[in-house]
């Protein structure tokens, strides 16, 4: 799994819409240090958060499972562009036969962890590699695909909802691939957003 923060939304213009509300313009100083006690207080202590949604991420999320996206689509108050496996699956039709969790499945698949579950993961695999070899199309073949298959998207959130994600999906009982891109989403944001989010966090 690998998380790219590529773009976020500068702390001030939430400042300036918190302002807004009570015109307080002019009082941003101390290196933005007021900025972010305004943001915290009103943002997170007062629970004005509707604030917060003037913060905007975007993330590039690669090697993640079908099954993580279908996690991840849960969250609704979010925008996800996602790899098209309509146009994409003839990456899969030139191969040779899969038959075992190998480096070249790996390319495709991600490990549940589990080696039963794996090997008939890499059968589900061959069917679908099957499927494209003998000229079905990819809209009917992607019926075929496993959960496991690797997929990646681009994913833009505001710090409202991007708190709630990581409050649900950094607890023990979220699934562990998803919880596991909590953190990795956490890591990437910019260190002077952090603080909005560092207590929304389970410690794993």
């Amino acid at each position: 799994m690998r998380v790219t923060l590529l773009q976020h939304t500068p702390l001030e213009v939430c400042a300036h819409a918190i302002r807004t509300c009570w015109q307080s313009y002019g009082k941003s100083d101390n290196g933005g240090e007021i900025d972010r006690c305004l943001i915290e207080r009103v943002g997170n202590h007062n629970r004005h958060s509707s604030t917060l949604e003037h913060l905007f991420y975007t993330f590039y999320i690669q090697e993640i499972s079908r099954l993580l996206l279908q996690e991840l689509a849960r969250h609704r108050i979010a925008s996800l562009s996602v790899k098209s496996t309509r146009y994409t699956l003839k990456e899969l039709k030139e191969e040779a036969p899969f038959d075992r969790f190998d480096e070249r499945a790996q390319k495709y698949l991600i490990s549940s962890g589990d080696e039963t579950v794996d090997g008939m993961s890499v059968k589900a695999l061959d069917n679908l590699r099957i499927l494209l070899a003998v000229g079905i199309s990819n809209d009917r073949a992607k019926y075929a695909l496993p959960e496991s298959y690797k997929t990646e998207l681009t994913w833009s959130v505001n710090a409202r909802s991007l708190q709630n994600f990581l409050t649900l999906r950094s607890k023990s009982n979220a699934h562990s691939e998803i919880q596991n891109l909590t953190f990795a989403v956490y890591e990437a944001l910019p260190e002077d957003h952090k603080y909005l989010f560092s207590k929304c966090l389970t410690e794993k």
